[in-house]
């Protein structure tokens, strides 16, 4: 800013220099200096000013506005028909021409686009005093590691865990000691393109090791700067225990809520009957997102190499990484709105990693060179098809569980869906071509948007013809649907 604030004015004071004047000009950029100076100076304490009205009046409300609610049932996983087994392609229909085949679609489920994360509602100004040496807290996030300026005399204990309680340590949270460590979270969750639940997983895990795990101060830190991130909580206590509640616009299924001001509340370890909640709220205050929108950058820990063959003759060997599959198995499944196909769509919109990426692809693209965009298509389709060993989520988990794709390769079991999430990635990442999900009563396929029409079973979306690909309808070729499946009652997935 400093850069450009200069840069500009003197442009403009060059345009009328007159010869000679180079002392005049020196005289004068030193004094635009102390201007951009004095001219930051006074927006930081504007808004170190604005921060700290607005967190004292937080305080104030968190000493007198508490009251009791009762916690209400999750909504359990969706429970679907009876999942549809794998049916192999029958060797005399193989050759075939198929008929061109329009199929009809029930619905049309949008795309689920990403939000900007949320911000802390003015930039935090940071602790301008010298000091020797700047101290550092080292803590481990899926097994990643990290480091924010935290020294000894920052923690802090609570007296209690009544409403004053609470409210004097908001106020000592809120002085210039704890800004450094606001903005370093911050800097954390952008250098490690954290989406939001593993930035408040990543907090929770901070304040457990500084402060002590399970302990209120833990509790209260988190809190503190995930409300400072810009993120809407509520704080709340059942006896002497101090919870954290976030709130989320997605349904997460099978997790007890608070509904607070007609908003679903969550709270990460909490299972009293009844609770009191603070109302107390914090301005721009956005939301928990529970979208992957970017590969998270955790440290390198890599799995076990996987031999993946398909019949089509694409061999490979593939790995990922361990602390994502962690992270992956720590993720809640959810919904947006009340639609359940929403949930799958994360999934398949959530990019693979770079580990898997840079094994499988460079096979996967030499297999695929020089074919037309059908034919590359029949290549992906016959290996998600025939390189993994379908086996029932009820079976494997005893629920249902939709995988990321890099748990497809990982795991050693997969389903419908898992292809399907698998196989949208491969076609969009390899391909470029458009993808969506096709969702039978039991059964989850695909339908690819080629640039020329490919003989087959489609359907149309927006005047676009998608060709069904089915990656659990064992050899079958691109066109062909599996029998068996209602179109009457299908619905479209529409992809990112």
């Amino acid at each position: 800013m400093r850069r450009l604030y200069v840069t500009l004015l003197t442009a403009c004071a060059l345009a009328g220099l007159p010869a000679g004047a180079q002392e005049s000009f020196d005289a004068f950029r030193e004094r635009v200096n102390k201007d951009f100076d004095n001219f930051a100076a006074t927006k930081n304490k504007e808004f170190a000013d604005f921060r700290d009205k607005l967190n004292r009046e937080y305080a104030d409300f968190v000493e007198k506005n508490w009251e009791a609610f009762d916690m209400l049932q999750g909504k359990p996983r969706p429970k679907d028909e009876e999942p549809r087994p794998p049916v192999v392609y029958p060797d005399e229909d193989k050759g075939k021409p198929i008929e061109d085949e329009q199929k009809p679609i029930e619905e049309v489920i949008p795309v689920v686009k990403p939000k900007p994360q949320p911000q802390p509602v003015v930039p935090i100004e940071e602790d301008t005093k010298p000091r020797p040496v700047e101290q550092y807290f080292a803590f481990k996030f899926f097994n990643t590691d990290l480091k924010v300026r935290l020294d000894d005399e920052a923690r802090f204990r609570l007296a209690g865990c009544d409403e004053r309680d609470i409210a004097r340590a908001w106020k000592m949270l809120s002085g210039q000691q704890y800004n450094s460590v606001i903005n370093d979270c911050l800097r954390l969750r952008s250098e490690h393109k954290l989406c939001d639940w593993a930035y408040l997983l990543m907090l929770d895990e901070l304040s457990k090791q500084f402060l002590g795990a399970g302990t209120n101060e833990a509790v209260l830190f988190t809190g503190f700067i995930y409300c400072q991130s810009g993120y809407k909580m509520r704080l709340a206590s059942a006896g002497d225990k101090l919870y954290l509640l976030y709130a989320s616009d997605y349904l997460i299924y099978e997790k007890n809520y608070w509904n607070v001001d007609g908003e679903k509340f969550y709270a990460l370890d909490c299972d009293r009957s009844q609770i009191y909640i603070c109302g107390a709220s914090f301005p721009q205050e956005k939301a928990l997102s529970l979208q992957v929108a970017t590969e998270q950058a955790l440290a390198s820990a890599p799995t076990r190499q996987r031999k993946l063959h398909s019949t089509g003759g694409v061999d490979v060997v593939v790995s990922t990484n361990g602390n994502l599959m962690k992270f992956y198995d720590a993720y809640p499944t959810s919904m947006v709105g009340d639609d359940f196909g929403t949930r799958w769509a994360m999934y398949a919109n959530t990019p693979l990693s770079s580990r898997a990426r840079d094994m499988l692809y460079p096979v996967l693209k030499k297999s695929v060179d020089g074919k037309t965009s059908a034919a590359a298509a029949g290549i992906l389709l016959n290996f998600v098809q025939t390189a993994f060993v379908y086996e029932y989520d009820d079976k494997v988990w005893g629920h249902d569980r939709a995988f990321f794709p890099d748990e497809t390769l990982y795991y050693p079991y997969c389903d419908c869906e898992d292809r399907s999430i698998l196989f949208s990635r491969l076609v969009r990442d390899l391909l470029g071509l458009d993808v969506v999900l096709i969702y039978y009563p039991g059964h989850l396929a695909t339908a690819v948007c080629f640039p020329d029409a490919v003989q087959g079973d489609y359907i149309l979306i927006g005047g676009k013809r998608y060709t069904i690909c089915d990656p659990t309808y064992i050899g079958a070729p691109v066109g062909a649907t599996m029998p068996g499946m209602n179109n009457v009652s299908a619905k479209a997935i529409l992809l990112d």
